[in-house]
């Protein structure tokens, strides 16, 4: 369960679904989302593909952030865009990851800053967009706990 800032409770997540499908209902708190695998690999596509979720929630909390320290900083920032692009890549092409075998996840993260911000604005902004909760749960070490209930 993750804490939403000003929460007083963790937020949990049900998931829930067929056997018969890949299609699921996702609710989180009051709100309520599908979630569901393309026709090209066997799903209905009623919703976005798990790993479509993974990116939104980085989108999100990149562009989230982003906006937060500009207003903060009073910064001219008028908008925000990130788009994502999930892809397995051979490790042998990845020239700064440690493994060198078999399969990584990359992600492409382009951010783009609207507004009448200086090369030093956009660079701190960058910076900024770096340090969003959910890079920093991407880039360590993860340990979940399963256990039938």
């Amino acid at each position: 369960m993750t804490k939403t800032p000003g929460a007083t409770q963790p937020t949990e997540v049900v998931v829930e679904g067929s056997a018969t499908s890949f299609a699921q209902q996702v609710t989180v708190g009051k709100h309520r989302l599908l979630s569901d695998e393309p026709t090209a690999a066997g799903g209905t596509d009623t919703g976005p593909a798990p790993y479509d979720l993974l990116l939104m929630a980085l989108g999100a909390c990149t562009s989230m952030t982003v906006g937060l320290y500009a207003r903060r900083k009073q910064l001219p920032l008028e908008a925000i865009r990130v788009r994502l692009r999930h892809a397995k890549i051979h490790a042998e092409d990845c020239q700064d990851c440690e493994t060198k075998e078999g399969k990584l996840d990359r992600i492409e993260r382009d951010v783009e800053l609207v507004g009448n911000l200086d090369d030093d604005q956009r660079a701190r902004l960058l910076e900024i967009a770096n340090k969003c909760p959910v890079h920093r749960t991407l880039q360590r070490e993860i340990e979940i706990a399963t256990r039938l209930v």
